[in-house]
């Protein structure tokens, strides 16, 4: 039997025999059967959806709202089973011994400078976890995606974002593509995926609408100063930065445009601020580098397509 049909409905089995097909997967003794990248789509039914319809489609109303101010919030993507599942397996992606795998792309138990600002961030659990890896494949993010960015998505890279309680940690305010440039065209597509709730108090995300107009901005440090975008910015920019706190339940996400400003403040609740993000592009973007674009994997040589299975089309 494969793995998506032995994961069968009832819950009590349900999450044993994932997670039984997760250890029987990641624990094999080569390398390259351990590196779930090799596994061109999902791998259980934790994430199965129902997709007629139209039940994960955007509203007309909704891509043109992404249009003009460059996101979407408040897309439910994730039930409380899915939720409570993806935690459990972060937890497990956050001791201390993962820091060594590598099959992350980047892994940094703190993405501070600033030791009492604590912010874990890392890349590249969809090669490591099941559940990770069939998040990137859930039709509730791709059938979406798909419709923003104007056809089929490959996945460019995932991440994963912990603020803990009471903790100064932010995310700088900053353009995905300034991380990007060595992609072109400009045509990748963010999914940030909340597993707690998120609001004001514990470090939502902010959007500044309309600022993916603005072009490309000098890049500054993700995790250490908030106020550090205002030298970066033409006064006309500063007239027009007015941040939208993007409060999300658990589950629910929303999806940005590469050139969007946005950032977050500190976690200053009892509760950890957990979420997932899955990075995008539509299908026939190339490279423009000859180097690696993502750390560990081959290059892409300049002006070819990007594809093969560390960049997988996000089907459903």
């Amino acid at each position: 039997m494969s793995a998506r049909t032995r994961c069968l409905g009832k819950q009590n089995t349900f999450h044993f025999l994932l997670r039984t097909t997760s250890y029987r997967i990641v624990t094999t003794n080569s390398v390259m059967e351990r590196d779930l990248s090799a596994y061109d789509g999902a791998i259980t039914n934790l994430f199965d959806t129902a997709i007629s319809n139209g039940q994960c489609e955007l509203s007309q109303e909704q891509v043109r709202s992404f249009t003009e101010c460059g996101y979407v919030a408040g897309i439910r993507v994730l039930n409380e089973e899915q939720i409570e599942f993806l935690r459990s397996e972060l937890s497990s992606l956050m001791r201390l011994e993962q820091a060594a795998n590598p099959l992350f792309y980047e892994y940094h138990l703190n993405e501070s400078a600033d030791d009492g600002r604590v912010l874990f961030h890392a890349l590249g659990a969809w090669r490591v976890s099941v559940a990770f890896h069939d998040l990137v494949f859930n039709s509730s993010v791709t059938i979406p995606s798909r419709q923003l960015v104007g056809g089929a998505v490959r996945l460019w890279h995932d991440q994963l974002f912990v603020k803990p309680p009471h903790d100064g940690g932010i995310v700088a305010w900053h353009q995905d593509y300034s991380y990007w440039t060595r992609t072109k065209p400009v045509a990748h597509l963010t999914c940030w995926i909340g597993l707690d709730d998120s609001i004001v108090h514990n470090g939502c995300v902010h959007y500044v609408p309309g600022s993916h107009r603005w072009g490309l901005l000098p890049r500054g440090s993700l995790a250490d100063n908030m106020d550090a975008v205002f030298d970066r910015l033409t006064d006309e920019q500063k007239d027009q930065f007015r941040p939208v706190a993007i409060e999300l339940k658990a589950g629910e996400a929303s999806f940005h445009h590469p050139m969007m400003v946005h950032g977050s403040f500190e976690n200053r609740s009892d509760s950890p601020r957990r979420a997932a993000v899955i990075n995008m592009f539509r299908d026939g973007v190339a490279s423009d580098t000859d180097e690696p674009l993502l750390e560990g994997t081959p290059p892409i040589a300049k002006g070819e397509k990007i594809e093969g299975r560390f960049f997988p089309v996000l089907r459903h």
